[in-house]
This record gives structure tokens, sequence and C-alpha cells, in this order.
């Protein structure tokens, strides 16, 4: 028996799928089961996940809503088979599948049976058609006044985020303490804003500091006029310890009014910031301070997050990369815990009024204006515990924290000068920069295309570049190694003809593509320059524009674009200098709409490296960092090695989703697995070990908890902890 499911909030259909695929485009996706009165009474819900592991949450209705009281949050895993008893008549009304927290792929579809025997031989067939293994979850009978909890027939895998985090902190109780300076208390203030708290998520929260046994430090709740009588009774209570404060407002001002309260209260060198609903991981301050203190240059720090359920059991990570001014644009990836030195923080007046849901948001942007990046610390341990329960301002009322963030994002720029304006990303509540430039205001750019013979190859891009592109100052310069076919020698006549702005340079040679590349530079007269594959298929006409606006954040020097397969697969997302030793795309063939981490790919990000295959170069970069590296590098690596070499001169390199390209990758140059080919390939290899050490390389664009052998990088279980890093 069909039912009638409806897809609620953050979920569409998946582009190209079948009707039971499904994309989540934000983090509070739904399924409604709606239930007729009379009905078929055994239920069997099949949810799944190819990419990454999901959390799923299961409300039901008994007349009073989806309430917290009636739900089952089930462990994270990747493929679910639920089965439940709603019984034949309407005790139940509904039942609300949360499928994730997060924008991810799935798929979803569910079925009635009359018997439990018909349900039974399906959810069978089900599990035995999966690739993964499946987890039964038996609901029971639904109508009983309590949902028992889920009893699993099949073994679940067990819950990586916990057991990387209790690694980590079994590392951090194994670690000896670091000797610290005398003189140095007090040195935090802790500042909660607290408005209407359940006694036990305080009680959770004191716990958590009280457990850290770190003198110097001090915890101020501050009281946003609460009406809650569970949350005043608690508050009148005197505080266990005297480094515990309370602070009481008269009246209720806002979540930054309350907090400003609380930082006037301070007296710490350095000011963190929590939610009242979450908790302090175990020796996260001592690890902070210890860090602070061997960076005493240091103007920030910020770490890890694991985030658990309104139990506090572990249900997924926050795991960061080192500082990414260009990311920060597009998403708060920073949040908890940030450590703000008190002085710097007054000197920008604290929080501003006017920015609920985004508040913290506008607060990093304010205060890391003018930081130079190697000021910013990153601590890859999960120091924080965010109870993500669905109840915070920015899920509740996430239309208006969206639209605080970007008026936010647009006065950051603004009192750089910058006019820009702040839209949508793919993952519609984050944020894409749009820089206002004038229709005549484009800088002139010369694209360098190594081609030989390949006349479809060639033909298309040609066409694509000098027909549907709509970049305005553009020329157009093909290094030929000797081409032979005289439909592209007929090609390039016409192209020449008709384009004043286009140019073939042909010079029978051996492949070499880092000297194609110097050549076409030598001869361009463009500010900056495109290396372009001449495997390229553009896919809309905003790309290049795109490129461009990318060279606007500060210190750019190189960019680039997400490439895919022509199956529609991720090719290129970014390169990882040091995977399998070497450097190597991460997520390759991933959905198109595949979001990452932290949804990064769903936003401009800072790499260490980009391929080549469409690689925009800036001016000053060139002049600095120099020319390819022909006798290294002739066909391989020369992008990751220029890359890198732009890296270690301070050059920002930066990928965007928003220029996304069809890539034919080496459809015109073969393979490199036999003969010379073989051969050169090997060296060039060895070239970039000896010259960059990518054996041990440890990217500032990935965090050091992902492992480093594969394209899908999973998470590893520390052997030891991880020191803080900057973007170097």
């Amino acid at each position: 028996m069909a039912l009638h499911i409806i897809a609620k909030s953050d979920l569409q259909q998946a582009a190209g799928g079948k009707p039971d695929e499904w994309e989540s485009t934000g983090d509070d996706p739904a399924f409604h089961i709606v239930l007729p009165i009379r009905r078929n009474p055994h239920l069997v819900l099949s949810l799944a996940c190819d990419e990454e592991d999901i959390d799923p949450k299961i409300y039901v209705d008994r007349g009073f809503g989806f309430r917290e009281k009636d739900a089952v949050a089930i462990a994270p895993g990747r493929v679910f088979l639920i089965q439940a008893d709603v019984g034949r008549y309407g005790l139940i009304r509904a039942l609300r599948v949360d499928p994730a927290s997060f924008p991810t792929r799935l798929t979803f579809h569910a079925r009635a049976f009359g018997t439990a025997a018909e349900a039974q031989a399906y959810a069978r067939s089900l599990a035995a058609g999966t690739e993964n293994q499946a987890g039964m979850i038996d609901l029971g009978r639904l109508p009983r006044l309590k949902l028992p909890v889920p009893r699993l027939s099949f073994r679940r895998r067990a819950n990586l985020a916990g057991r990387y985090a209790d690694a980590c902190y079994a590392l951090a109780e194994a670690k000896p303490p670091m000797a610290l300076p005398a003189g140095d208390d007090p040195w935090l203030s802790i500042v909660v804003p607290v408005y209407n708290a359940p006694a036990r998520y305080l009680d959770d929260l004191v716990q958590s500091f009280l457990a850290q046994k770190e003198t110097g430090a001090e915890l101020i709740l501050s009281d946003d006029a609460s009406t809650s009588q569970e949350t005043r009774r608690w508050l009148a209570k005197p505080p266990p310890q005297a480094t515990i404060r309370i602070v009481r407002n008269a009246a209720n001002g806002g979540i930054a009014h309350a907090t400003n309260a609380g930082l006037a209260e301070t007296v710490g060198r350095w000011v963190t910031l929590l939610d009242h609903d979450d908790v302090i991981a175990p020796h996260a301050l001592r690890l902070v301070r210890e860090a602070l203190a061997r960076n005493p240059d240091a103007l920030f720090l910020y770490t890890d997050e694991l985030v658990v359920d309104d139990a506090l059991r572990a249900t997924g990570l926050m795991l960061k990369p080192a500082y990414d001014p260009v990311l920060l644009t597009g998403v708060n990836y920073i949040n908890h815990f940030s450590f703000y030195r008190r002085d710097r923080l007054a000197g920008i007046g604290n929080l501003r009024t006017g920015y609920d849901g985004s508040q913290d948001y506008d607060l990093l942007l304010r205060y890391l204006e003018g930081a130079a990046r190697d000021q910013v610390l990153h601590l890859p341990y999960p120091a924080y515990w965010w109870r993500r329960t669905g109840h915070t301002y920015s899920r509740k009322f996430l239309d208006a924290a969206t639209q605080a963030a970007r008026t936010a994002i647009a006065d950051r720029f603004a009192r750089e000068g910058v006019p820009v304006r702040v839209e949508g990303a793919i993952t519609e509540t984050l944020h894409r920069v749009l820089f206002d430039r004038a229709a005549t205001d484009w800088p002139r750019l010369s694209v360098i295309i190594p081609s030989r013979n390949g006349y479809d190859l060639i033909s298309r891009v040609l066409s694509d570049l000098l027909e549907k592109t709509d970049y305005p100052a553009l020329e157009v310069i093909v290094i030929d190694n000797g081409t032979t076919d005289i439909r592209v020698l007929d090609l390039y006549k016409s192209y020449s003809v008709r384009f004043p702005a286009f140019s073939v340079h042909i010079e029978p040679a051996t492949f070499n593509f880092a000297r194609a590349v110097n050549k076409g530079i030598s001869l361009a007269g463009g500010e900056h320059y495109l290396i372009l594959n001449n495997d390229i298929e553009i896919i809309e006409p905003g790309w290049l524009k795109e490129m461009v606006s990318c060279l606007s954040f500060p210190g750019t020097g190189v960019v680039g674009a997400k490439l895919l397969y022509p199956n529609g697969r991720i090719q290129h997302a970014g390169v990882i200098a040091g995977f399998g030793g070497l450097a190597g795309h991460w997520y390759l063939n991933k959905n198109r709409n595949f979001g990452g981490p932290l949804n990064r790919l769903h936003l401009r990000n800072s790499m260490t490296c980009v391929t080549g295959a469409a690689m925009l170069l800036s001016g000053d970069c060139v002049r600095a960092v120099g020319a390819w590296d022909e006798a290294s590098f002739a066909v391989a690596y020369n992008d990751v090695d220029y890359c890198l070499r732009a890296h270690k001169a301070g050059f920002n390199v930066v990928w965007t989703p928003f220029a996304c390209l069809y890539h034919h990758e080496s459809a015109s140059r073969g393979s490199d697995l036999s003969g010379e080919r073989r051969a050169r390939f090997e060296r060039e290899k060895h070239n970039l070990q000896r010259i960059h050490d990518t054996a041990a390389f440890q990217d500032p664009a990935i965090n050091p908890a992902y492992d480093r052998r594969h394209s899908d990088p999973a998470v590893l279980i520390p052997t030891a902890l991880y020191p803080e890093r900057r973007w170097r």
C-alpha cells in the first residue's frame, strides 16, 4: 500500500534521479507521512545515503503535533530499515522522518502492509539488496504512551564521531601538562547568555566547566531576564564555586545585549562565548591555554566541535580547515570554541544588536578584520560539544538569521570600501558574495590553450569561449605542438579571420604542458592569464566572470573552477597536497551537488592547489612566482608545483563552485601508464616529493584528522593529538 508522503523543508527531488532520490538542501529536512484513519498498520521505511553517515530522527504525532518527547533519535549510519506498527485506526495521525541534519543526497521510500509477516518479508528483501549493512530498527507498536527504545535486529556500525572524540580525550588525559609562564592568571573569561534554559542544561554546562580543573578561568552566566521558573530557581542557588558568577539583567534585551552585559564583567585576558545548552569537552581549556602560551602573537584561536544530541550522545563532528577568510564569507565555519583577546574585543564594541541569529558571525567578521592570516590559530581538537536539538534561534528563525548574516558580510566589505551584494549559495541558507563591477570594468584576460589535433575538442572549446562565454575583454592564444589534422588547421584559419583576439602558434615538438603555458604567457597581452585544457566544455556563460571576481579576495593569485566528468560526477573540487604522498583531487566522482564537510563544496574555498585544466593566474602572481617548471614537470604535477610555489610565496589559491565546467579528462593526451610516458610520470612524481616534500606536507585546507590516502577522505581515529596550526 502506497503512503501519502510530503517532502517538507530543505528537501528537493534529486536532479535527474528516480522518484525516491532526494537532496537535503539545508540542516532541517523532513518527510511527513500522513496516515488515514483506517490503514494498513505495518510500516517499512527505507532510508539510505551512499556518500556519508546520516543521523535520522523520527517524530510521532498523536494529535499534539511533533514533539521531542515523542521522538526517536537513531545513531548515525548509511542504510536504515525502520519498521513500525501504527495500528489499524487513528491514534497516530502522522510520522515525521528527519533523514539528516545537514545537506546531502539520499533515498527514501515507505510502504504499508496488512500483516507483520508481509512487512518483515519486504524488509528482508530490501536488506538483502543493499551494498552496505542495513540497520534494522523496530519501533514497535507506536500507539503506546511512550516510544520504546529502538531494538536493533542487525549489528550496527560503531559511532565514528564518538570513537574519534573518545580517542582525543584519552590522548589529552595522558598528555603531561605544559609548564606555563608565571603571572598568567586570570587568563580566561567564559561568557554564557542565558534565557529560559532547562536546569539540566545549566547543570551540564557548569559540571563541564568544573571538570576542567583549570585555574585562572571564570564562568559568567548572564541571564536575559528569564521568565521560566525552573531557570529562575536554578539561578537563585549560590554558585558552587567563586569562579562562577551570575549577572542578572533587569529586562529582556536579546542575546547580544545579554552577552555584552556579561562581557562587561570579565577580567580574563582572553574571552570566549558559549551557548547555554552546550558543553565544554574534557581537557579543552588546558589544551587551549597551552596553545596560546606557545603562540604569544596570536590574536584568535578556534577549535573543532563534537555534535551531540539532547542527551549528549555524539552524532557528528565539525572538523575544520585552518583559517580561511574566503570560506568565512560563505559560512560561519569557525563558530565555537572561539577565543578572543579581551582588549581587542572591547575595542570593536563587543557584539552588535540587530543581528540576532548571526550575532557571533558578525562579531567574527569585525574582530578578524585587519588580522594577519598567521595570527589566527586552529586547534584540531573537539573542544566544544554542540547540542543540536533544533531549538536554537538560528534554526527556528532561519530566514531572519540568514538575512542578518548577509548584512554582516556586506558590512564587512563596505568597511573596506568594496561594494558587494550577498545572495544564496548552492545551499540557499549559505552565502555568495557578488562584487559590484561596471560592465566596462573587467580586466583584459588572456586564455592560453595547449593543444594538438583533436578536432572535436578544440572546435568545441573555441566555440564555447568565443561564442558562448559572456566575458567582455578576452584574447585566446592556442599553443599547438604540431597539429597535422587539416580540419583543425582550417578551424584556426577561420577563427583568425572572424576574431581578431584569436591567435595560434604552431611549433612541432614533444608535448610539454609547462612549456606551452610559458610560451602562451610570453605572447599574452592580458592583465591576467587563464590556463585552459582543450578538453573543457563550458556549461553556462558567466563562468569566467566568476573566476575573475574571485581575484577580488585580497592576496588571491590563483583561482580554480569546479569540473565535472561528462556523466555529471565531480572531477575537480580542489587538490589536496599530500594525498597519496603526492597530491590528489578530493571527493572525486561524488555527485555534482555533494556538499562535503561543512558544505564547503557549495562555497568558495581557499586551497593550496587547484588543477591546471582551468586555472586563472593573476598578473601579480605570475610576475612573483615566475615560469612554470618545464624540466621537472613537463606533463604531470606542473599545476601542483606552481600552486605550491604560489602558496609559499604568500598568494591565496581560491576554488569556486560557481564556475562549473565539464572536463573530458586526458581525452586528447592518452594514458600515462606505459612505456616512456610511464617512466616520465614516475620521474615527475619523484620530483614533486623531492621539491615539496609532499609525503609529509600537512595541507592547511584539510583537517589533519582526515585520511590522506584516498580521494574520499574518511576520519581517522587519532594516535596522537594534533598541534595547533596556522595557514602556512
